[in-house]
């Protein structure tokens, strides 16, 4: 099993991509999608702009969703994330893993998040409301905590 990965400015629709990895199998028991949507932060931000390095940023992600494959017993993966100006309430990144039993689905699609919030080679900036820049966001001490779990 490959598999799907996709970095673009387009928006996703995140049943339509659960669909395409369940169409036709019987041996998928548990499907589990997670969507980051860009926060307003209070009311101050206009948008939150994404930049990566493309081919990179794809062939990272795939690395990690072959990791998890080989940590859990899973029928499939797809992983979006989305470049540029992100407006709030807009979606960002759409994880769905698909495995035989819940427990596999929910810790991949964790794993897979918890890297893409925090080693993924995007690089975010904020733009706020009053028309200024603001700084470029890093993950946060949370952030990494969660992810030194997976060792």
């Amino acid at each position: 099993m490959t598999p799907t990965v996709r970095v673009q400015a387009e928006d996703f629709d995140a049943a339509a991509e659960a669909a395409l990895l369940t169409q036709g199998r019987t041996d998928i028991g548990a499907v589990v999608t997670f969507t980051g949507l860009c926060r307003d932060e209070g009311g101050r931000l206009a948008a939150l702009e994404l930049e990566h390095y493309p081919g990179m940023a794809e062939e990272e992600i795939a690395r990690v969703a072959a990791q998890a494959c080989e940590r859990w017993p899973l029928q499939g993966v797809t992983a979006i994330h989305r470049f540029g100006k992100i407006a709030p309430g807009a979606q960002i990144v759409l994880v769905v893993t698909a495995s035989s039993h819940r427990v596999a689905a929910f810790e991949a699609a964790t794993f897979l998040m918890d890297y893409l919030k925090t080693r993924a080679p995007f690089w975010k900036k904020e733009h706020r409301k009053d028309g200024t820049s603001g700084e470029w966001v890093a993950a946060t001490e949370a952030d990494d905590a969660a992810a030194g779990r997976w060792g």
